[in-house]
């Protein structure tokens, strides 16, 4: 039975007027069902099966009678019967309409039925000539007449602006597009999980902070009428988890989001999701033990192996154990400068106007060492590396190190040229801290928006005393691009944010 030729083929409408012709012929099929006094927008429909169901287990349903429902993505066929395909959650199968089954009446009807409309069917599951399992249809009704054009079905939906902005028919045209969405659920529940069994205690925090906090970056703020207070939506949920730990709760942890106002870029999104986490009595050695084996055990439980494909990086292997490398020996293998050598402001400062001409003249010996890792070494961390050992300057909530003043007890971890991780041994000095909140007030003042604000209840509770605490970060965004093998953050979130539309 020759197939029909869907109109728009290949998404070939090229203008207003062939969209208005085949948007007409819609209309037109959906007043002769409203002239049959068939209802296009079903009520409540009792399915037994999915579609995968019937095929994973043909034999134990051959020849016997099942209720499916889904949205019609193919149709073919003339005369007396019709072959079409139905789509649902799970899958997509063949059905098979005959006029002498469902009669003159109900054929009729299923005529006006087309690619996009869903429907809800009972029938017999077979096999065809051909192979193909099927379901032979009894009955069926209209659950929703669609009015919109479809992309036709062999070339999907391919324009990327339209795929993020109408998420909705990308998920629709693009099968493997919820694939990915439904792995980042199973990532999500195995975190929680991995983190449940550990003894940790899933917390919320407020979205709505009077100060900024928790890191660096620009903020979005509004305004509360009933208070006339100025508020920031969170950039970070760290300070708030850090009080639970004053408090008396030993490992906390929340997934949720943060908002910064930042460019859009392939792994930035103005709002994100994280998972920030605290353990009472720990440093970054246990941040570092936790992030490498939840990690490992994420992948392994979706992927079903530590080794992954990710775009033009190859495989990347997530098996334990991975590399370490502090920040300084990280500049010195990949740029050759030695910032033990090069150990002073003036030293840092003379290479620095060498290597990048232009940057600030006042620049300190640790944000000249952040400076090389950023430009010069992060694209070379491509397996995954746990980079330790940060600057003071740019790590304004962490420990000071013991043996060496002007660092810290932190890493990150980079997989694919990205960050991923973020952890320090958390500061529970109240002196300390309130040292370097002033510093951060001051870049403020000289016009670093990024810059965090001064805290006094934070402060304060560091007063009332925090035991030694671990704190970790993770994107979970680019942890589901990882795992997922996409390019793009936008491929990972449902709804991304997006310009403003041109209208012409």
């Amino acid at each position: 039975m020759a197939e029909q030729k869907n109109p728009n083929a290949n998404n070939e409408i090229t203008t207003q007027e062939e969209r208005n012709e085949l948007v007409l012929a819609k209309e037109q099929k959906l007043k002769h069902l409203l002239e049959k006094g068939v209802n296009p927008y079903g009520s409540r429909f009792e399915i037994t099966h999915y579609t995968k169901d019937i095929i994973e287990n043909f034999d134990a349903l051959e020849g016997k009678t099942v209720t499916i429902a889904g949205r019609m993505t193919a149709k073919r066929g003339h005369g007396k019967a019709s072959f079409g395909n139905i789509g649902d959650f799970k899958g997509n199968i063949q059905i098979y309409v005959r006029k002498d089954v469902v009669g003159d009446d109900l054929y009729d009807t299923y005529s006006c039925v087309e690619v996009g409309d869903i429907i809800g069917l009972t029938g017999e599951v077979f096999r065809t000539h051909k192979g193909e399992i099927s379901v032979k249809v009894f009955t069926f009704t209209i659950l929703n007449k669609s009015t919109q054009i479809f992309p036709e079905k062999y070339h999907g939906l391919k324009d990327v602006d339209t795929r993020y902005r109408q998420r909705y028919l990308d998920l629709i045209t693009n099968p493997e597009v919820k694939d990915t969405f439904i792995k980042r659920s199973r990532i999500i529940q195995s975190m929680r999980r991995y983190l449940d069994d550990k003894g940790f205690l899933e917390v919320e925090t407020p979205m709505l902070h009077p100060i900024l906090g928790g890191a660096n970056a620009k903020p979005f703020i509004t305004h509360h009428n009933t208070l006339d207070m100025q508020l920031y939506l969170r950039i970070a949920t760290e300070l708030y988890l850090k009080k639970l730990i004053v408090g008396g709760f030993d490992r906390v942890y929340e997934i949720g989001k943060n908002f910064r106002n930042e460019g859009l870029s392939i792994k930035h999104n103005p709002e994100f999701t994280s998972v920030e986490l605290y353990q009472a009595y720990g440093d970054i050695t246990d941040m570092m033990d936790l992030t490498e084996d939840m990690i490992s055990v994420i992948c392994e439980e979706v992927n079903g192996t530590t080794t992954i494909p990710y775009g033009d990086f190859g495989d990347i292997c997530l098996a334990k154990p991975w590399k370490k490398m502090s920040m300084i020996e990280a500049v010195k293998e990949y740029t050759g400068y030695d910032f033990t050598i090069i150990d002073t402001d003036e030293k840092a400062r003379a290479i620095v106007k060498e290597e990048f001409p232009g940057q600030e003249e006042t620049i300190s010996w640790g944000e000249a060492l952040n400076l090389f890792f950023e430009e010069r070494v992060e694209e070379n961390l491509v397996q995954p590396t746990f980079i330790y050992d940060y600057p003071i300057e740019i790590s304004p909530l962490a420990k000071r190190k013991e043996d060496d003043p002007r660092m810290t007890y932190r890493f990150e971890l980079f997989i694919t040229s990205r960050e991923l991780a973020n952890a320090f041994s958390e500061l529970n000095d109240p002196k300390d801290q309130r040292a370097r909140f002033e510093k951060q007030v001051e870049k403020r003042e000289h016009g670093d928006e990024e810059a965090q604000m001064m805290d006094e209840d934070f402060v304060t509770a560091l007063e009332y005393g925090m035991p030694p605490t671990g704190g970790l970060g993770i994107g979970i965004d680019r942890l589901v691009m990882l795992l997922t093998n996409s390019q793009s953050i936008r491929d990972v979130i449902l709804f991304p944010t997006m310009r403003k539309k041109e209208t012409v």
